[in-house]
């Protein structure tokens, strides 16, 4: 009964069918759609890998470019501060000793 039962499907594959399929090719079929199951699934948890890879790798960038951005800013805070009169005034009193001249220093020529 078992028997009629797969000679009949095998017969009616064989009519359905739009090609010939033997049942000696159905093991490298079945062995060939494994390999293509395990190869995408492969292929799945590599570009996963990669892409997580890729993020960890933007998310440092942006904080070293963060990082630098908080520099640049305190640099550019320290040379206005280095520049401004008091600044300048203040060391050239300290370490030059030189002084604002008083009313009565000073001689104005005429040519």
């Amino acid at each position: 009964m078992a028997r009629i039962n797969v000679q009949q499907w095998a017969a009616s594959m064989r009519a359905e069918w739009p090609f010939r399929l033997r049942f000696r090719l159905w093991p490298l079929f079945n062995a060939l759609l494994f390999l293509l199951c395990l190869g995408t699934g492969l292929a799945v948890v590599i570009t996963t890998h990669q892409t997580r890879v890729a993020f960890a790798e933007l998310q440092r960038l942006e904080q070293e470019k963060n990082q630098l951005h908080t520099e640049w800013g305190q640099l550019l805070l320290e040379e206005g501060a280095w520049s401004t009169p008091a600044r300048v005034e203040r060391i050239a009193t300290e370490r030059l000793n030189m002084r604002i001249p008083d009313v009565h220093d000073v001689e104005v020529i005429r040519p």
